[in-house]
């Protein structure tokens, strides 16, 4: 693909590899998560070489991931700040929904939507990692209530962070120019002018 070098930098190298680490590593705990919650689902687990392999590998790739959304925090975090104009875009979300962004509030680098998100997923995975240590039965020989109630525990954050996570992946794609931002790091003037339009006044100083 030829980008146009009049294109805006959205996103860095590190910001991209280390979004698309979370990424995976979520699509594998997913895939591997479900087979453990229902028979229906236990064929999932030949993608990792059988049942045993993937209840090995699956917490490992938990703590993966943990590290790089970590790492992801630190980046995201001072652009994730909520503040008035967010509360506002999140109370007329109807109208973006409709297709009529036109009117919405001037946003920063992120909307108010896009923030609410991080943080569900911020709260989410700390819910998951905490959880899933308490599970962690070689490490780690809790007594069974503990166990049990980390159990119920991580089986609802996961299937919660699955639905928010498909909400994401959807509006990436409903918001032609997106998902390019995360793959090349850049997005055209007219997108950003558009979407993030206080963010496009503050990277052109105009």
């Amino acid at each position: 693909m030829i980008r146009d070098p009049d294109d805006l930098p959205r996103y860095t190298a590190s910001e991209r590899v280390t979004h698309w680490g979370v990424g995976i590593c979520f699509i594998l705990l997913a895939l591997s998560g479900l087979a453990f919650f229902h028979p229906w689902f236990w064929p999932l687990v030949n993608l990792f070489g059988g049942g045993t392999w993937a209840r090995i590998l699956h917490p490992y790739i938990g703590v993966l991931m943990a590290a790089f959304f970590i790492a992801l925090f630190v980046m995201f975090r001072p652009h994730n700040r909520m503040n008035p104009h967010d509360r506002e875009w999140l109370n007329r979300i109807g109208e973006m929904v409709d297709g009529d962004d036109h009117n919405m509030p001037e946003q920063g680098k992120y909307n108010g939507g896009q923030k609410l998100l991080f943080w569900i997923f911020t709260a989410s995975i700390a819910l998951l990692l905490l959880s899933g240590i308490l599970m962690w039965r070689a490490y780690f020989d809790l007594p069974a209530l503990p166990v049990r109630i980390a159990a119920v525990v991580h089986s609802a954050v996961a299937a919660v962070m699955i639905g928010f996570v498909i909400v994401h992946i959807y509006t990436a794609i409903w918001v032609k120019g997106t998902i390019r931002a995360m793959w090349y790091g850049t997005v055209t003037r007219p997108w950003a002018y558009q979407h993030h339009r206080a963010w496009y006044r503050q990277v052109t100083g105009r």
